[in-house]
């Protein structure tokens, strides 16, 4: 049995470390941030003394990622000062590889040699930003109940990154061999140091397997009418992919896009959506040129840490304020572990209101959050919420506490499969854009958009922040300014910077964006996202609600022109950002 010695390293605080809405993440030219002397062993350091000393002794914390460049270097340092720091025992993922929805599952379900669950993990990923040597890179710390650290540890874990002297390790500890699936042990001054390497995959599929009906949704991929597309953008959901549509559920592996996982996501910008997806969306065939093979019934993509997720029909875009919006509304039905009802919904405040339609339809409990998932965490916590999105292509429920792109993948095949249950022999299946399109009929539709400025000057973006702000000291001038860009744009009734008070803990989180709510029930919101790893992403959201169930089919392009014209002019976009046209719209 190695012995191995604990050492004390003397350190300086470095600028810059704090946490966003989904921890630390830098360029790898910051992955030269992270590997310059001190900036990981800093950051980790930090973490750990924001944890009282009682929980981290003894513990078993997960330490894996989403397989991006630099994670293997991450893991083996993370390791050593675990074992410094008094940890009984590190689980890694075979090669470093969790999904971030996997490691919230192995921290609520998994149960160790020793009898024990885990009560913490660090997680290698930047989600869905590129991966490389000049790329990005990231790490965020999840608690006990599986679900991102609370702003009260973030802000610890700031605070002691500014003012830390020293961080412990167990230099002379060996290298793990973490491809190999086995248990590693080790002695220190304080006893026993276990490292176990276990299955990626099979605590996350055991899991699925008592949230949905597989039986019900391998009927429907086994049917000849029904054609089925999962693109895992060489992400780590490949590492779930084969496992679950294949050999699970019986899809064919040529229904499998990008599923092997790579450091640099094959070069690509691993993030689900019309622009990043490209050879999904041209299969799916709503690219520039014509499918050259008739596309698949429905399709789907999910981001580098399997967390975000994209469902598409056959032509058809589902908007993930939608999507959610359709999964509540069908889940009692469709899915089994919802059988008894749901708890509540919730969506994040930029989504649209599609979901508190439906929740109003079906008398559910429904809350508005800030911004990052561990708001839904408390909810769910709290016995408050069941199913919740983000219009930023995040799902979930509360059987993890993140966002979970497979999972939103199975509840749409539990959908379809639910509603072609009698039909399977049929003539034709229900599609997706079928189910989409009676859910508009029924709620009425939220046309929407969203526009991306990524990499905009911090201080510009701060100053058009500041500029809509002032601007809603009165309503009277805004609508007089609105209305000399459009006339037929309704007056806005409510103006304000969202802020919200946690019904759980009273925390209060400000700043959380800035809305301009109209009085047929549109909305304009615009936000700083905290996602990015450069400059500042000012994020647009464009919202118009139609009842009327004839105007429902209309061009959505079409629909929000008014909207977006009023949107960019109203916040002289291009004077403050530079920019002539965003980034990305979705």
């Amino acid at each position: 049995m190695v012995m191995f010695k604990v050492s004390r390293v003397t350190t300086s605080p470095i600028d810059g470390q704090k946490p966003g809405t989904s921890g630390l993440r830098k360029k790898m030219e910051t992955v030269k941030v992270f590997k310059q002397q001190n900036y990981l062993h800093n950051f980790v350091q930090s973490s750990f003394n924001a944890l009282s000393p009682e929980k981290i002794r003894g513990m078993t914390l997960v330490v894996s990622g989403d397989g991006r460049y630099f994670s293997k270097d991450a893991i083996q340092i993370i390791i050593k000062m675990a074992a410094a720091n008094g940890v009984r025992c590190v689980w890694v993922g075979q090669n470093g590889m969790l999904s971030t929805p996997a490691v919230s599952a192995v921290i609520r379900e998994r149960v160790g040699k020793d009898g024990k669950k885990a009560s913490g993990a660090f997680i290698l990923t930047a989600s869905h930003n590129p991966g490389g040597p000049n790329e990005d890179f990231g790490i965020k710390y999840n608690m006990e109940n599986g679900g991102p650290a609370p702003e009260a540890i973030t802000d610890k874990i700031y605070e002691n990154t500014k003012s830390i002297k020293e961080y412990i390790i167990a230099e002379d500890l060996p290298d793990v061999d973490i491809s190999a699936i086995g248990i590693t042990t080790f002695t220190g001054p304080e006893g026993q140091f276990d490292v176990e390497v276990f299955d990626s995959a099979s605590d996350y599929v055991k899991l699925m397997k008592s949230v949905f009906d597989f039986q019900s949704i391998r009927k429907l991929l086994s049917s000849p009418k029904f054609s089925f597309c999962y693109d895992a953008l060489h992400g780590v959901g490949g590492a779930y992919a084969k496992s679950i549509f294949v050999e699970e559920l019986g899809a064919k592996e040529s229904s499998l896009l990008n599923c092997v996982p790579k450091e640099d996501f094959g070069g690509g910008h691993p993030d689900p959506n019309l622009t990043y997806a490209k050879e999904l969306v041209a299969r799916m065939g709503l690219g520039k040129s014509d499918a050259k093979d008739e596309p698949p019934e429905f399709g789907a993509a999910s981001d580098g840490d399997a967390d975000r997720n994209m469902i598409l029909g056959k032509k058809f875009f589902v908007t993930p304020s939608d999507s959610v919006a359709i999964i509540a509304a069908n889940a009692v039905e469709a899915i089994p572990y919802f059988s008894s009802g749901l708890k509540g919904v919730a969506r994040s405040m930029p989504t649209s209101a599609a979901l508190d339609v439906v929740a109003k339809h079906l008398n559910l409990k429904f809350f508005e959050v800030p911004t990052g998932w561990k708001f839904f965490g408390n909810l769910m916590d709290a016995g408050l919420c069941s199913i919740c999105g983000e219009e930023s292509f995040g799902t979930g429920s509360d059987h993890i506490r993140e966002k979970d792109g497979i999972w939103a993948v199975l509840a749409w095949l539990s959908i379809l499969a639910y509603k072609n249950k009698e039909n399977l022999g049929g003539e034709k299946l229900v599609t997706v854009e079928e189910i989409v399109r009676k859910h508009w009929a029924t709620y009425g539709r939220h046309y929407y958009t969203r526009y991306d400025y990524e990499n905009v000057d911090a201080g510009a973006a701060k100053e058009l922040m500041a500029y809509l702000v002032k601007l809603q000291s009165s309503l009277t001038e805004v609508n007089k300014i609105i209305k000399g860009i459009r006339s037929d744009v309704s007056n806005v009734t409510k103006a304000d910077e969202f802020e919200y008070k946690d019904p759980v803990d009273s925390s209060i989180s400000k700043h959380q964006g800035i809305r301009y709510m109209f009085e047929d029930g549109s909305r304009l919101v615009f936000r700083l996202s905290g996602t990015g790893s450069e400059g500042a992403t000012i994020r647009v959201y464009i919202e118009q609600y139609e009842k009327d169930s004839s105007k429902t089919g209309r061009d959505s392009q079409e629909a929000l022109a008014p909207l977006v014209e009023v949107a960019l002019k109203l916040s002289k976009m291009q004077e403050f950002s530079g920019r002539s046209a965003p980034t990305v719209i979705t």
